[in-house]
């Protein structure tokens, strides 16, 4: 037979010692049932929490009417977003966004609640959104977001303001934009055509990484597009400037008297500015002629300033093809004829 204790436990089995496990477990016990003893039950009668005022703290929007849709939607989220903060339960969730109501919102609300039968149930958190929603945001303003969320480009927009926009207009098509490759899709197919083709060849885990890749290829581009526009407007500078120093240059040449131009740069300017030179000292010298008794239709052998003229006529140097005395000569017998005829 198994040995049996002394004294009054005589005839019942010794416990064997609890081990430092099994102590510290028990110790855990209790200490969680204490912490939870003064949550539920606050010891010197602690005041409970102003939900009222941690709700204001978070500044939550007022509301008095909206021309857009958007707007509605937008106050709606941010008031949720600063009830759920300060852990509101349902019904106050309606009182604290109800407060926030001003105008033509306010006066929405009054008649709403007046409308209710006396012995209605409180209105809940979800009946709220419903209703307002389906007064401030009609169905036919949410058609036409629709319509423009499927007619959106990016157009002259950059990657962050379109990114905006289609996360905003996003919202009044959500079964467009239900799983993430869709949402890709969209975003893909409205981006410019040069952006579209170098994003297409590779696949993306999600669509913030397609975005956050469309931003740096969009930025890479700017960059290499105002680079191309320097380089270019330096050749077009350096192109010019040879020109106006030529200008500049034959501007300073033709300067000054004709009997000072360079002969052997322009023969052609000094051929034709020769000319009316020599008609007039010719003209001196028949004038002369005719003074003294010789006729004026004499030829005079003058040669020009610088080299002797050869007539084209007679062959004969000293005077040019119009005042040659061979074609004088052939022109006065037909004057005679026709003075006889």
């Amino acid at each position: 037979m198994p040995p049996r204790g002394r004294g009054r436990g005589r005839g019942v089995p010794l416990n064997p010692p609890a081990t430092i496990e099994q102590l510290l477990a028990v110790q855990t016990q209790l200490m969680e049932a204490l912490v939870n003893n003064q949550q539920n039950h606050p010891i010197g009668g602690a005041p409970p929490r102003d939900k009222r005022g941690e709700f204001l703290k978070g500044h939550p929007p007022v509301f008095t009417h909206a021309t857009d849709p958007l707007e509605a939607d937008d106050w709606l989220r941010a008031v949720e977003k600063q009830l759920n903060i300060a852990q509101c339960d349902d019904r106050q969730k309606v009182l604290f966004a109800s407060g926030q109501l001003q105008g033509e919102a306010q006066t929405w609300w009054e008649s709403f609640e007046y409308g209710r039968p006396p012995n209605a149930p409180a209105i809940t958190w979800l009946e709220f959104k419903e209703n307002f929603r389906s007064y401030h945001i009609p169905e036919g303003l949410m058609e036409l977001k629709a319509e423009e969320f499927q007619n959106l480009k990016q157009g002259s927009m950059t990657i962050p303001e379109y990114r905006d926009k289609f996360a905003q207009l996003s919202r009044y098509a959500p079964s467009e934009v239900a799983n993430d490759a869709d949402k890709q899709r969209l975003f893909l197919k409205e981006l410019y055509d040069g952006l579209q083709l170098q994003l297409m060849s590779n696949e993306y885990p999600n669509y913030q990484t397609l975005v956050n890749r469309a931003i740096v290829v969009d930025n890479k581009r700017k960059e290499m597009d105002a680079k191309r526009k320097r380089m270019q407007g330096q050749a077009s500078g350096s192109n010019t400037r040879p020109r106006t120093n030529q200008q500049q240059g034959s501007q300073q040449r033709y300067q000054g008297p004709p009997s000072q131009w360079n002969r052997g740069q322009y023969p052609q300017r000094n051929q034709f500015q020769q000319r009316p030179q020599y008609q007039q000292n010719q003209q001196q010298g028949n004038q002369q002629t005719s003074r003294q008794g010789t006729p004026s239709n004499t030829p005079m052998k003058t040669s020009a300033p610088n080299t002797p003229n050869k007539c084209f006529r007679c062959g004969k140097e000293g005077h040019l093809s119009y005042h040659c005395p061979e074609k004088q000569n052939q022109q006065t017998p037909q004057k005679q004829n026709s003075n006889q005829k």
